[in-house]
């Protein structure tokens, strides 16, 4: 007769080789789903850890993440941390919704800049123009230091609240009296055009950014949608419209496929910077090259994040711009197959 405790180690063994099939099993490279796709890093390389940024820095690109007061109070700390010295928040709004949030941040003093929308009230009818500036004053009046995030990625300007301008592009010639008040009121206009260039290709076995653009795909049989080059020139009429209006095309201008037309753009018109938010994995895919990017283009490229209000994902970001580590995942943040690696931008940049 068995012992009880021969009995329950076949038990075990029986469960756990039961349990290893199952395992095994499911991880059939023939049956693994792309979207479950999480490799491990075998090499062993470097892994610094950066916990503030080489210099202070102005997160210039952000949102109404925070909920209470209390989430608010952290958001500092973490800023304190990793050495933000200030965000903006990208409103995307106008009237009573961005006096809300103006409120909302106002005891931090200059720790959070809010940024208000355009309102495109009215937009699609006779008039347009002299009352979306008023509300464009009446926002600088409340503290707005410059307007954002606008955004286009084929259908029209969506972004703004409380109405989006379906069918009406950037280089618009209703858009002529908002830019020029911006310029007037030295008001930065911060702008979303397009996405990534994988998501208006065809989600097939070709698409290298297959496991974000399936997500994110853009449905070029939209009626009145416009594809990504298009998207592109309309950004570049808007700026060579209107010389003395600063724009901030956020996320590289989407263009990190072809940093070669951004640095193109940035050559030709003094007014155009770009911001580098929730591009990093887009960006640490090709190091070398955005490397040679930033070193150029310094003076035209400004820190953003679009993740949240997390120390991690501060960490990380900084990771990216100034360590060389080589071949690491970040899947929580990024959900590319590639691995990432850092830039190694040295302090005089």
């Amino acid at each position: 007769m068995k012992s009880k405790f021969l009995k329950g180690l076949i038990l075990i063994f029986t469960i756990g080789f039961i349990s290893v099939n199952i395992h095994v099993e499911a991880q059939d490279a023939n049956q693994l789903l792309l979207k479950d796709y999480r490799p491990v890093s075998i090499y062993k390389t470097p892994v610094t850890q950066v916990n503030r940024a080489a210099f202070p820095v102005i997160d210039v690109h952000s949102h109404d993440y925070a909920r209470t007061d209390m989430e608010i109070a952290q958001w500092v700390k973490n800023m304190d941390a990793c050495g933000i010295e200030k965000t903006i928040i990208l409103s995307t709004t106008a009237g009573a919704k961005f006096d809300s949030i103006v409120k909302k941040y106002a005891k931090y003093g200059n720790r959070f800049e809010i940024w208000c929308g355009f309102d495109y009230t009215g937009y699609d009818k006779p008039g347009f123009g002299p009352a979306a500036v008023q509300e464009l004053e009446r926002c600088f009046k409340m503290g707005a230091k410059g307007v954002g995030e606008l955004g286009d990625k084929g259908l029209g300007a969506f972004y703004s609240e409380p109405v989006k301008a379906w069918g009406m592009h950037f280089d618009d010639e209703r858009m002529k009296p908002l830019y020029e008040k911006c310029a007037e009121l030295n008001m930065p206009i911060n702008i979303h055009i397009a996405d990534p260039i994988w998501m208006y290709e065809k989600p097939d076995s070709t698409n290298d950014g297959l496991m974000n653009a399936q997500k994110w795909q853009i449905d070029m049989t939209k009626p009145g949608i416009i594809g990504f080059d298009a998207l592109i020139q309309n950004l570049e009429n808007a700026v060579e419209a209107n010389p003395k209006t600063i724009f901030i095309a956020c996320h590289f201008a989407n263009l990190n496929h072809d940093l070669n037309r951004l640095g193109k753009m940035f050559d030709k018109y003094p007014n155009l910077y770009a911001d580098i938010s929730a591009r990093f994995a887009e960006s640490a895919a090709i190091p070398r090259t955005t490397k040679e990017f930033y070193e150029k283009y310094q003076d035209r490229l400004m820190y953003g994040t679009d993740y949240g209000m997390d120390t991690l994902m501060y960490r990380n970001s900084f990771r990216i711009l100034e360590t060389n580590d080589e071949h690491f995942y970040d899947f929580n943040l990024f959900n590319y197959h590639w691995p990432l690696s850092g830039f190694g931008l040295q302090e005089k940049y």
